[in-house]
């Protein structure tokens, strides 16, 4: 699936400099996150949490008292006991799943259903930059897999199967890490929607941008059928962390690796910091019942016009859909609320 529009980033380079600009600005807080916000009692799922921002999010998640539900490809057991040791917090389970396969999707949708549900926090932010596009085994490409179509697959499989807490006690929240790069592509590509194309490193951070256009929409458009008649059964929160000293551009080619780890090092936040907006929807009393909701870091912005749009977001439901049929057949039931 690849857009055809060329959009805002030219190379990984003008990205990157975006990012050190980011720093920079001046931001109003949203609010506060307060330590007597805590989680005992409510069970946290983090996905892409082995290492950088999902890392950290799901330290401090269980450093609040929640019980802890690790999804990753990668670092199971040592990632969940590190954060057994450094919180004190033994309630930390980790499951393995791979994003870019259709089928271990689902099977992580049918443990949580048999294992760990009912859920109270469900955090969704794996995601990668690979150097070149490469085939699922379903063959689909493998970033608009992981940065987009898994997460439809995942979230809404979780809420047709009733993996959300439901007592009435508190509303769940489903918190997505998008980007602000969602701003960037001028227009959606309807016509290649899920067709797989072949591109280098020179075109991904702009397909990235792309797909996170896709997540941001699919946000938007999910806070809509779930939250209705002036009620929030559901908050569905996304957000972007702004850039992040994490390991996401490990594929980068070689001779670039050592410019962009001294970047990274010197100008972006470390995943510690740039969790804030995440523990800050998981956590803050001051927006229970809130039906959507979109931060970039700490600051409250509008989404995307483009991602705002009615017509898009069904538009993308329909076509994910879709895709989702010809993998599966149809979904149990329809995603109405």
């Amino acid at each position: 699936m690849t857009p055809k529009p060329k959009i805002g980033y030219k190379n990984p380079f003008s990205a990157m400099l975006e990012g050190i600009s980011a720093v920079f600005k001046k931001q109003e807080k949203a609010g506060e996150i307060k330590e007597e916000d805590r989680l005992e009692g409510k069970t946290v799922l983090v996905d892409g949490a082995s290492s950088g921002l999902g890392f950290a999010v799901a330290l401090e998640m269980a450093r609040r008292g929640a019980r802890v539900i690790m999804a990753c490809r990668s670092g199971i057991p040592e990632k969940g006991e590190a954060v057994k040791r450094r919180t004190g917090n033994h309630d930390v389970e980790m499951i393995r799943v791979d994003f870019a396969d259709f089928t271990s999707v689902k099977n992580l949708i049918a443990i949580i259903r048999e294992k760990y549900a009912p859920l109270d926090i469900v955090i969704s932010n794996a995601a990668m930059v690979p150097r070149r596009s490469r085939k699922t085994p379903q063959g689909l490409e493998e970033m608009f897999m992981v940065n987009y179509l898994s997460k439809f697959i995942f979230i809404n499989g979780l809420i047709r199967e009733n993996c959300l807490r439901k007592d009435g006690s508190h509303i769940p929240r489903i918190i997505i890490v998008s980007s602000e790069s969602h701003r960037h592509p001028p227009a959606f590509d309807w016509e290649n929607f899920g067709v797989f194309m072949d591109y280098g490193m020179g075109k991904t951070v702009e397909y990235y941008g792309y797909y996170k256009l896709l997540l941001t929409t699919y946000a938007a458009e999910l806070s809509r059928r779930l939250n209705h008649n002036s009620s929030a059964p559901v908050s569905v929160f996304a957000l972007c962390p702004g850039p992040v000293n994490s390991g996401i551009a490990r594929e980068a080619p070689g001779l670039f690796q050592p410019l962009m780890k001294l970047v990274f090092a010197l100008f972006f936040k470390s995943p510690e910091k740039a969790a804030e907006p995440v523990v800050y929807f998981a956590t803050s009393a001051d927006i229970e019942g809130k039906a959507f909701d979109y931060l970039f870091k700490m600051s409250r912005k509008e989404i995307d016009e483009k991602a705002a749009d009615e017509t898009n977001g069904a538009k993308l439901w329909r076509l994910s859909e879709d895709i989702i049929l010809t993998l599966s057949g149809p979904p149990s039931s329809d995603l109405t609320g």
